[in-house]
């Protein structure tokens, strides 16, 4: 399949995940199956495919940035390498919504979260840690919660 179609279907496939997590935060099927699971083991299926066909014949290394730079000139593993961003950015916006709920802080104060984590990643995450941080005082995961 051609990488740039590839691409766009895999960019619409996130946001109805992205969307549910804003605007149905607490709905079961939100919470337990479709941001958290579905739509991430769907991308993790297409970045599968994209490895196992074009990383071999791929140029370049992850051992330094030349190297990932050159792998990244290949269109079908800049493609997975987006893919990876897009399942775990989407994987990482499911967990702040679920551990904010066990928390008990405001879906509200979480939004700004949601939406640097879809747009920037690590920046959603680390404002994520300072507001639970800020609000509840805790920093590690799974600290206070009970097991489930």
């Amino acid at each position: 399949m051609d990488p740039a179609i590839l691409f766009r279907i895999c960019n619409l496939a996130v946001l109805p995940g992205w969307a549910l997590l804003v605007i149905a935060p607490r709905w079961k099927w939100t919470r337990l199956l479709i941001a958290p699971v579905i739509i991430p083991l769907l991308l993790a299926i297409v970045y599968l495919y994209l490895v196992a066909s074009f990383f071999g014949s791929a140029h370049g290394s992850f051992g330094t940035l030349d190297g990932v730079m050159q792998l990244f000139t290949n269109p079908h593993v800049a493609l997975a390498g987006w893919i990876h961003y897009l399942a775990f950015d989407l994987f990482i916006g499911s967990w702040e919504v679920r551990d904010s709920q066990a928390r008990e802080i405001s879906h509200f104060i979480v939004i700004p979260c949601l939406v640097l984590t879809f747009l920037f990643g690590p920046v959603g995450l680390l404002l994520y840690f300072i507001v639970r941080f800020a609000l509840r005082n805790v920093l590690a995961v799974g600290e206070g919660l009970a097991a489930n």
